[in-house]
């Protein structure tokens, strides 16, 4: 659920609910509020949060599970430093990169 979802990327920055509110510029009550699925946000909210934690839409929506990372002005060199990093953090060696 859409509340799940926002304190476990709250927590994975660090933040309290109070901190998140003033990144968002909404209330603490309205931070506990989702966590506690009692409401969901605007479109536009929905939006703001997807980009200060740089996930998809659809990812707060659960409509897909997949973890984006910004990426937009890496050098080819810093995209694939990142790259062998989620290697290394992965075990994966087979990974296209």
């Amino acid at each position: 659920m859409f509340g799940e979802i926002i304190k476990t990327l709250r927590l994975s920055y660090n933040l309290s609910q109070v901190q998140l509110a003033g990144e968002l510029s909404v209330s603490k009550q309205t931070i506990s509020n989702w966590e506690n699925n009692n409401i969901l946000p605007s479109i536009e909210m929905l939006i703001k949060i997807a980009r200060f934690f740089s996930v998809s839409t659809d990812y707060l929506l659960e409509l897909d599970d997949r973890h984006y990372i910004e990426v937009t002005g890496l050098s080819d060199a810093q995209l694939a430093h990142i790259q062998q990093i989620i290697k290394d953090i992965t075990g994966n060696k087979n990974q296209a990169g």
